[in-house]
């Protein structure tokens, strides 16, 4: 018994001393995902009764296999060499771009959008954009640290960079404008860092906001203010997602005007919750407002959080998140080689502005989207995608230590 103890204590020991990168990222890997067992079990309680006749601890479990699963890629993938995730990158956005063709013609359609791809065999459905996003970031982190003697160039420095930008975004944008508009913003963000020209990231937006600006003017127009509701739209206008994103602006805009109406009844009970919170909020697993929030378990998870915990508990999760950027922007100014300093800031952004973007939502602050909260939300692939771009991340990390502690032996 004793020697299957020692045996079972070095073996833990070994798996600590490969377990290297950024401690603190480490830190708030677990914070977060204990938060998501506690909320997302809590949260799928009504889901559970409706589905599996009670079984509340079937989403739990589930989440505890996600999340085992999540940990093990964020292990794997930080044990590889981040210069090898260069070589790959080309070759995942080239095999991303034929799969979000294919997402768009032929995706699963789940909550009104064709976002998905169902995995033979396993029968399992994963985003596509969520493969695409990764592969993209990895690909701008390779083009601006091989760039850098023309990144203010036109033709050699910028148009490599945006154009793979473009066809994402275009591709990405009729099923989930919302996270078209992320990467995009993201992917500006990172060029500004990787010193591409101003007047080029300015043009870029100038260009980009004619699209947004348009929708906006057209949801104005076609809203009934006497009414309170939406006007009928053109048959031009029932294209695709269009009469989604165009009630989704008006709700926003004119929420004042139609607070009791049935379109505004996700963003009202995300409200009912959040007032319930109050400062400390009602405890773990209190939660009433669960049973009436569509998607509590997903794109509206923070509502949950801040009526169990309270702004307190709300804030502690924006903390998290905010130390987790600030960790990244320190492994950032610490690569020595460039490709892993834009690769870790570029993955690092566009998560901790995802988790704002849905917290701005939830406080409704933001339109509704269909975004998640990284590490927080239900697992799904977008959970798992999440997890190995923390991997990465910490692969820099780690990378970055073992260069500065040769550099102290050989001083």
């Amino acid at each position: 018994m004793n020697d299957f103890i020692n045996i079972q204590k070095n073996h833990f020991q070994n798996l600590g001393q490969r377990t290297s990168g950024d401690k603190v990222i480490w830190a708030t890997v677990v914070l977060l995902a204990l938060v998501s067992l506690l909320v997302v079990y809590s949260s799928t309680g009504l889901l559970a009764y409706r589905y599996n006749k009670g079984n509340t601890e079937i989403y739990l479990f589930k989440q505890v296999m996600f999340i085992t699963i999540g940990v093990a890629i964020i292990y794997f993938a930080h044990r590889v060499n981040y210069t090898i995730y260069s070589k790959w990158s080309r070759i995942l956005f080239i095999i991303a771009i034929p799969l979000l063709v294919w997402t768009l013609f032929f995706g699963v359609t789940l909550n009104e959008g064709s976002r998905w791809i169902r995995l033979p065999i396993i029968n399992l459905t994963f985003q596509t954009s969520d493969l695409a996003k990764l592969a993209l970031f990895m690909y701008i982190g390779r083009m601006l640290s091989r760039k850098q003697d023309v990144i203010k160039d036109f033709r050699k420095g910028f148009l490599p960079i945006i154009i793979p930008v473009v066809i994402t975004c275009i591709l990405v944008a009729p099923a989930n404008l919302s996270t078209a508009l992320l990467i995009g913003a993201t992917s500006l963000l990172l060029m500004f860092i990787g010193r591409v020209s101003m007047k080029h990231i300015g043009a870029t937006i100038g260009i980009a906001a004619i699209p947004v600006l348009i929708l906006v003017f057209i949801s104005m127009a076609y809203y009934d203010h006497d009414e309170g509701k939406s006007k009928d739209l053109p048959a031009v206008l029932e294209i695709g997602r269009m009469p989604t994103w165009i009630k989704r602006v008006q709700n926003f805009v004119y929420d004042s005007k139609q607070s009791d109406k049935e379109d505004n009844y996700q963003v009202n009970q995300a409200k009912i919750a959040i007032a319930n919170g109050g400062l400390i909020g009602l405890g773990p697993g209190n939660s009433t407002a669960r049973n009436f929030l569509p998607h509590p378990y997903s794109d509206f998870i923070y509502a949950i959080i801040i009526e169990e915990y309270g702004m307190i508990g709300g804030m502690f999760i924006i903390f998290i998140y905010l130390v987790f950027l600030y960790r990244s922007i320190r492994i950032f100014r610490k690569c020595p080689f460039a490709f892993g300093a834009f690769l870790a800031l570029g993955l690092s952004f566009t998560l901790v502005i995802q988790a704002l973007i849905n917290m701005a939502v939830n406080v409704n602050l933001f339109p509704v989207t269909g975004v998640t909260l990284p590490l927080v939300s239900m697992g799904g692939s977008s959970f798992l995608f999440t997890c190995l771009a923390i991997g990465i991340i910490l692969s820099v990390a780690r990378n970055v230590e073992q260069e500065a502690g040769d550099v102290k032996r050989e001083a």
